[in-house]
């Protein structure tokens, strides 16, 4: 039986004590006891076995032995997506995007973006658990809101995703594998044509990513899924 993971950024080898939230959910809702093994992550690859010690349901203890540091992915894939006004649906494709493997999220600033002031505690929060969920060991980074103009000087593979009629191909024909890569979603009503002349001067390349048209959350999720699928073939 595979052992709990629980969230611990300022872990180390020794007494561990998790916060009130996480103790009430180690010890009241998976109904664990001193004695008990756990696993912890410090979202940064370090990953420690503990046992507990002290099953307080509001303070419970651990103790921590030597941490071992998991692999970090060989390649970095980056998503820059406009946030939409549905706070609930960029909620949603943040939980996705981590539990799928992407290690960075930009919140993009375009000329339509909606949204530009976020929660960003409670994002954090939704990227931890997503971590955890999908027992990850690296914590997704939440990059501030970011114009798109910043992002020209990416030196990573690099592409962007509109809805104008122009030739594209689709992601899974024209994505490297085991290459460092970005990808630009935009907001509802897409890119302004000039963003889009912009990227491709920048070396952008225009893709699709499929026949039909996509909710940008629902864009975000698709591109997340395809850049994972074409990686794994590295």
């Amino acid at each position: 039986m595979e052992l709990p993971v629980f969230y611990a950024q300022d872990a180390a080898p020794g007494i561990y004590t998790m916060d009130e939230p996480t103790s009430k959910y180690c010890v009241q809702v998976l109904r664990k006891s001193k004695g008990d093994r756990v696993l912890l992550a410090d979202g940064r690859g370090m990953r420690y076995k503990a046992v507990i010690t002290d099953d307080h349901r509001k303070r419970c203890v651990l103790e921590a032995g030597a941490g071992a540091l998991q692999a970090a992915p060989a390649t970095q894939l980056r998503i820059a997506i406009a946030f939409t006004k549905n706070a609930a649906r960029m909620e949603w494709f943040l939980e996705k995007a981590a539990e799928i493997g992407v290690q960075e999220i930009v919140p993009l600033v375009t000329l339509r973006t909606e949204k530009e002031k976020l929660k960003t505690e409670r994002l954090e929060n939704i990227l931890v658990s997503a971590m955890l969920q999908s027992r990850q060991w690296y914590l997704p980074r939440l990059a501030a809101p970011t114009p798109l103009e910043s992002l020209m000087a990416a030196t990573e593979q690099r592409f962007i995703a509109h809805c104008l009629p122009d030739r594209k191909q689709h992601l899974l024909d024209v994505m490297k594998p085991g290459e460092n890569t970005l990808l630009l979603i935009g907001p509802e009503g897409d890119f302004a044509p000039q963003e889009i002349e912009l990227a491709l001067q920048y070396g952008f390349v225009p893709v699709s990513l499929g026949d039909t048209r996509l909710r940008t959350e629902t864009a975000g999720m698709v591109g997340c899924t395809l850049m994972a699928a074409v990686n794994r073939k590295a």
